[in-house]
Order: C-alpha cells, then sequence, then structure tokens
C-alpha cells in the first residue's frame, strides 16, 4: 500500500519547499497567489490531508469530540446522536461515537482509546459498575466531560431528565381516563433512569389510591415489550394499562397485543417514554414522555461547549422535563 500524502508531496507535486506548502495551508508568510494557487492544486491532486492530531498537539485545542453510550441501535440513541453532531459541527467539532454498552470493561477501552487520540471533550453516559479508576483516568487527563443520564461525581456536569415526575404524570393521565390496574413494563437494572421511573410510578400509584402497583421487568427492546405484554396479559388479564420504560418497549408491547388481536388504546392503554420519531408514525400513535431526543443531543453539546469555553466553571447540572404526548394508545378501560 502507497504511503499517505505527507506535506513533502504536495511540496514535489507543485515544484517548491515543504515550507512553503506548510505556509499557504496555514495562511502564513509572503507568498504569491501564483504559488498559493499551485500549491493548493498540488493538495487537490494528490489528496493531501493535515494531521489533525500534529496540528492539535502545535495549538492546544483539538476539534474532535467523544460520545460514549449504550445500544447505539436504540432509535432514542441515534436520534442523539445525530443532534449533538448537528450542534458540535457549526462550532467545527467531528464526533466519534463508541458503544459501551453498558459494559464496564468495554467502557474503560473505549474511553482510553479516545483519550490516547487525543479527543477534546466528551459526552458519557457511564456504564454500569463505572469506578473511581475510570473517573480518576479522566480527572488526570483534564479531560472536558458531560455525563448524561447516570451521575458518576459531583465534580462533572451533567444532563438529566426528571424521570419521577414524568412517570407520576404518566400514571396520573390513566387514573383520569379511569384505570385502576396499571402495571410498570421495562428495564432490568436496579439504576437510574429506571429505578427513579418506578420511584415516580410508586408514588402516583399509591397517591391516586389506585390498585397495588405490579413491576413487570423486561429486556428494554421491542421483542422485549412484545415478550413481555403477551406474558403480562396471560398472567393479569385485569390490569388495564401500562407505562414504559421506553419507547422501544412501548412499540414492542403492542406488537405484543396486535398478536393476541387486541389493539393499544382499546384493551389496552399503553404510554412510552423517549418520543422518537417512531412513536408518532406508528400503528396507533404512541402516546408518550416526550424528550425530544434530538433536541436532547443538542443541549448536550452546548453544555459541552460551555465547558469549553470555559474550563474552571463550576460544574453544572441540567435537569430536562418531559413532556405527555397523548395520542392514540391511551384511551379509557373497556367496560367489564
Amino acid at each position: 500500500m502507497a504511503q499517505r500524502p505527507k506535506l513533502s508531496t504536495v511540496a514535489e507535486a507543485a515544484g517548491v519547499s515543504t515550507a512553503t506548502v506548510s505556509q499557504v495551508l496555514r495562511g502564513t508568510g509572503r507568498i504569491s497567489e501564483r504559488t498559493r494557487a499551485k500549491v493548493l492544486e498540488a493538495v487537490r491532486a494528490v489528496n493531501y490531508l493535515p494531521d489533525g492530531r500534529a496540528a492539535a498537539m502545535r495549538s492546544g485545542v483539538n476539534r474532535e469530540i467523544g460520545l460514549v453510550l449504550h445500544h447505539l441501535a436504540n432509535p432514542f440513541n441515534a436520534e442523539l446522536v445525530s443532534g449533538v453532531s448537528d450542534r458540535l459541527e457549526r462550532d467545527g467539532y467531528l464526533v466519534s461515537v463508541l458503544d459501551s454498552r453498558d459494559d464496564a470493561e468495554r467502557q474503560a477501552r473505549n474511553l482510553r482509546a479516545l483519550i490516547a487520540n487525543m479527543r477534546g471533550g466528551l459526552i458519557w453516559v457511564p456504564a454500569s459498575g463505572t469506578d473511581a479508576a475510570t473517573l480518576d483516568l479522566l480527572a488526570a487527563q483534564r479531560l472536558p466531560v458531560v455525563t448524561f443520564l447516570h451521575r458518576v461525581s459531583p465534580d462533572l456536569d451533567h444532563v438529566d431528565m426528571d424521570n419521577a415526575q414524568a412517570l407520576y404524570e404518566a400514571v396520573a393521565h390513566l387514573a383520569d381516563l379511569g384505570h385502576r390496574r396499571i402495571a410498570f413494563l421495562g428495564g432490568t437494572a436496579p439504576r437510574a433512569p429506571r429505578t427513579e421511573r418506578i420511584a415516580g410510578y410508586l408514588k402516583a400509584m399509591a397517591e391516586c389510591d389506585l390498585e397495588a402497583p405490579l413491576i413487570w421487568p423486561c429486556e428494554d427492546s421491542r421483542y422485549g415489550g412484545r415478550d413481555a405484554m403477551i406474558a403480562l396479559r396471560g398472567a393479569h388479564p385485569e390490569v388495564t394499562a401500562a407505562v414504559c420504560n421506553g419507547d422501544m418497549v412501548a412499540l414492542g408491547a403492542c406488537l405484543g397485543l396486535a398478536s393476541r388481536g387486541e389493539r393499544a388504546g382499546r384493551e389496552m392503554s399503553v404510554v412510552g417514554f423517549d418520543d422518537v420519531a417512531e412513536a408518532a408514525l406508528a400503528t396507533p400513535a404512541l402516546t408518550t414522555l416526550s424528550v425530544a431526543p434530538y433536541d436532547l443531543g443538542r443541549r448536550l453539546a452546548e453544555q459541552l461547549l460551555a465547558r469549553l469555553a470555559d474550563p474552571a466553571a463550576a460544574p453544572a447540572t441540567l435537569r430536562v422535563d418531559a413532556m405527555l404526548v397523548p395520542r392514540e394508545t391511551t384511551a379509557p378501560p373497556l367496560p367489564r
């Protein structure tokens, strides 16, 4: 394989010195327009690209941001990444995305790789089991960091959602429609944000004087939601509504109802959480708690940009409210 083009490659193609090429690319020196045009034409002809890492070492500024999260295949995360990338690109940053799969060891490899390649900052959803050594590594490297969803240190900027209040409002919405037997569907891990959502669910069930709560764990996916809803309907036919740990669970739950010849919003009301783009397009359209993942990604990017602009500022915490968006999957329960 031929070597990648270097300054010397451009210089040879243009018939000038490497110093002249360097000056043209940096916009310095007293270079004639004719020579400048000749160098730029040679840059295009040989497909030369400057070494960003070398430039970052010289200037002390790195234009690449790391984004480490879990389960990139989840549409929520895909929309979040788009929001982060679009906002940072406006300021000339490139985003590198890695998926830790909620695995602390894989996460450690991801973070070391990002730091070794001189990323200028990090937006990070910490994995379960994130340890003090990982936090010490980030602190030692003085890497600007914004965490999301799972807070692991008061010394880092953090963006979170008001999960408990959101689930409280979802249950209250169902209670206002006349539902008294409401289940919480989705998730398996005993950690935020699921624990916060369950806390909001339990509080609403008690304060609205509803029947005994029922927490039904399952994998946070369409498959998990589908299978869990089928099992839930078989074991607890008296339950008339479910609030879900995420839109993927909720959309899967709607498929589970359909497989039984039932329909979300008729035999069973279903509420999701996230408001991915697919929620509004589903049949029936999904009632959900909206945090607008694309806009949330933009806010994460803006928080990191603020940290990059003022590294000495006190750590900031931003809490995002989720708004209930009623659609077609919630309705009064059928008469018994």
